[in-house]
Order: structure tokens, then sequence, then C-alpha cells
């Protein structure tokens, strides 16, 4: 059987058609756009691109967004200043830093200084006990893009062996969390490995689902993955190929060519996992102009 290919890019246009919808109703009902706001701090080329990226998605669904940029030696109680005066504005439903922030910048205070409620990217404290604990929360935009790529191509993780290879509070902790929730699309036995995990393929060799979130190219071989299983490949990577006009091709944290002739589904790095990152985001921030967590 051909292996089933993870389109995270279809399943993100759906999300977005379903918002734009949405969108046009709470306008139209309530009076309400769901508002972004965006705080880039220096001048990181990779986070300039991001930022601009959910800014037009923001102008796509119809969303109210700003975007604030400031230069990369801003004090950083300028910083929690701002997103204490967007904590107190109703235009806005979330509030987004780009990370990662400068180093005299830290980075938990100005996560803990976001509104929970506001906390769109799904890294308060707050959202992230409720999370762990089962309750209705905002999620982290990756990991809870994941568990709809589950639900998009129907895979129950219901009794399955779950391997989830990296342990960041991005995405290595809280997907483990989400997989083992009691949940139709959870109820997982879920290991987490990391860099501190001696013989890695013990464990890979054994998992009906892999979550490769190691951050290490093309890490993932097939001789580590058994016949059928299913792979999230949350890794993007830019690496040299001097064959290409552009100089550089890129991947994922799987070997996608190795691993394509034993896995029943996959989902590719670029196109997988990525999109669905900014959808959910764009999911969160409707919520919260919705009133769904208040």
């Amino acid at each position: 059987m051909k292996p089933i290919i993870i389109d995270g890019k279809k399943v993100a246009e759906n999300i977005y058609s379903e918002l734009t919808t949405k969108c046009k109703t709470l306008i139209k009902e309530r009076g309400v756009t769901p508002g972004l706001a965006l705080l880039l701090v220096g001048d990181n080329p990779a986070s300039q691109v991001y930022v601009n990226m959910k800014d037009r998605t923001c102008q796509k669904l119809g969303y109210y967004s700003i975007i604030k940029t400031l230069p990369a030696d801003t004090p950083e109680s300028q910083v929690l200043s701002l997103i204490d005066n967007w904590n107190n504005d109703n235009k806005i439903h979330g509030i987004l830093i780009q990370l990662p922030l400068p180093k005299h910048i830290d980075e938990q205070k100005v996560i803990e200084r976001i509104s929970p409620k506001k906390d769109v990217d799904g890294f308060h404290p707050i959202n992230v006990g409720k999370m762990l604990i089962g309750i209705p929360a905002l999620l982290p935009c990756t990991p809870a893009g994941i568990m709809q790529l589950f639900k998009a191509y129907n895979i129950s993780l219901s009794g399955k062996n779950a391997v989830v290879i990296g342990r960041s509070n991005i995405v290595g902790k809280p997907i483990s969390v989400l997989m083992m929730q009691k949940d139709n699309y959870a109820n997982a036995t879920v290991t987490i490995c990391h860099s501190g995990t001696p013989n890695l393929t013990d464990y890979t060799r054994n998992a009906d689902i892999i979550v490769a979130a190691i951050g290490s190219p093309e890490f993932i071989k097939a001789d580590m993955i058994k016949e059928g299983a299913i792979i999230i490949d949350v890794g993007t990577h830019k690496i040299a190929d001097h064959t290409l006009e552009k100089g550089y091709r890129l991947c994922g944290d799987v070997d996608y060519n190795s691993v394509i002739s034993k896995v029943a589904a996959i989902s590719p790095s670029p196109g997988g996992v990525g999109p669905m990152t900014i959808a959910m985001l764009m999911q969160n921030t409707y919520d919260v102009a919705a009133g769904k967590y208040e």
C-alpha cells in the first residue's frame, strides 16, 4: 500500500476557510473583529519572515492585526510596558512575541507578562497547567496542529505506542501531554526520548507513532523505524545543495526518502506540520475573540 502523505497545507486551508466564514459572522452579529498583536524585537531575518507570514494570514482571514518592530537594544522594561498596553486593549485578543528575543530580555518574564486569556502561543504557565490536567485552554500552536492532523486523517492514537523525540517546551513536552489525554484521538502510551536517552532505536523501532522534534536534519532513518509506522516530522532545516539553483534545500528531522517505503503515513517537511502552526495561531485568536475561554 502507498503511504498516506499528511498534507498540512490542505488541512490548514480548510481551517482558514472555516475561520473566514466565522470571522464575518462574528463581525456581523457581535461587532467583534479578531485582533492579533505581533512583536518583533531585533532584525532576525527568519523572525521577520515568520511575523510577516502571520500578518498576511490575518489580512486574508479578515482579522485586525498590528506589528510592532523594536530595535535589538530595546530595554526589557519597554517590552513589558507594551505587553501591558496590549493586555488592556479590547481590540487585541491575541498577543504573540516572536522568539527568540535578544539575550538581555528574559523570555520567561515576557511570556508570563502576557495575560493568559490573550496567550495565543499557549506558553503561559497557567495555560500549560490547564493543558496538563486536561482543562480547556489555549494550546501551543504546533502540538495543537499535530493533533488536528491526526483528526483530519482519522488517525486514532488510542492504545498506540507513541514515541516523542525532543523535550522542548514548545513541541516535545506539550505534544506528549496532548497525545496521552483521555480523548477520542489521543489516549496513546507515550514515551519521551531526548539527548540523554541511551539506545534510542530500542524505542523508535517499537513505536507505532513517532513525533520527531529533534532539531537534527534527516536524523531518523529507515533502520530506526518499524514497518507501518506513522511519522510526524516537526523539524525544518535549510541544508546546502549545490545541485539546486538556490544552493540549498529544505528538509526535516526525518530522512524522507529513506523511510517512505516503510511508513503507513508521514507528514513531510516542508508542507506537513509547518502550515498547521500558523493555522492554530489563527484558531486560538478567533477562539479568544469569540469568548470561548471566558
